[in-house]
């Protein structure tokens, strides 16, 4: 049986919060000596713009519907599991 490594190569796109694999992605930026890695060109361009903005203790917001469902129901259940029974 084969142990499976912890992927350590792993990162979160400070704008959309989205996973990002250090090794494969491109689009990186250096702020203060600090390197952020992002998953498309369009979130490294917003960072750039107000890296304050993302840098704050406010998690990004999840998009799409999906990302907002999940959202209302974590509020919903105050991050618990639910109980089927």
């Amino acid at each position: 049986m084969q142990r499976q490594l912890k992927q350590t190569n792993s990162a979160l796109d400070p704008v959309c919060g989205m996973t990002v694999n250090q090794r494969l992605t491109e689009i990186v930026t250096i702020i203060q000596g600090q390197t952020y890695y992002f998953c498309a060109e369009g979130c490294r361009e917003a960072f750039v713009a107000d890296p304050q903005k993302y840098l704050s203790s406010a998690p990004p917001k999840k998009k799409g519907l999906w990302g907002r469902y999940l959202e209302r129901l974590e509020k919903a259940t105050g991050g618990k599991a639910m109980n089927c029974h």
